[in-house]
């Protein structure tokens, strides 16, 4: 590649013309790019290398777990610990917010008592328990 083409030179009769390329030309070809000699110098070592990265990558593993898995586990956990705490006569809120009264406990259904002059009662399961609202007075 001695000669560079520059299709957009106008001279007097719109000729094309080569023109012979310079070893100080910022446009030099990869040859003389490739053949600077660095390949026989050895490479700078970076004090921590593929081990940082690698701690990096597990530092982001943990944070990922105790962010997306430990926290609603713990979440969880305290929620049935407090429906196996719930005893009869407990104010309780379900998550639809129906506030009521605990009439009766059974493995997997609640009796509440939600209205006092009718005597109305529905069973919910103890997941639509929200929160026990006679436990946070006190």
């Amino acid at each position: 590649m001695n000669n560079v083409w520059i299709l957009a030179q106008a001279n007097g009769d719109d000729t094309i013309i080569p023109e012979p390329v310079s070893s100080d030309d910022t446009t030099s070809t990869l040859e003389q790019s490739d053949t600077n000699g660095t390949e026989d110098q050895p490479r700078e070592k970076v004090p921590w290398g593929s081990k940082g990265s690698l701690i990096f990558i597990a530092l982001m593993f943990v944070m990922m777990y105790l962010i997306l898995f430990r926290g609603p586990r713990k979440k969880q956990q305290q929620h049935k610990q407090m429906v196996q705490t719930l005893s009869k006569n407990d104010r309780v809120r379900t998550i639809g917010g129906i506030i009521g009264t605990v009439v009766d406990i059974k493995d997997n259904e609640i009796t509440l008592k939600i209205d006092e002059s009718n005597n109305t009662k529905i069973k919910v399961i103890p997941s639509a328990i929200g929160r026990n609202v006679s436990k946070d007075k006190d």
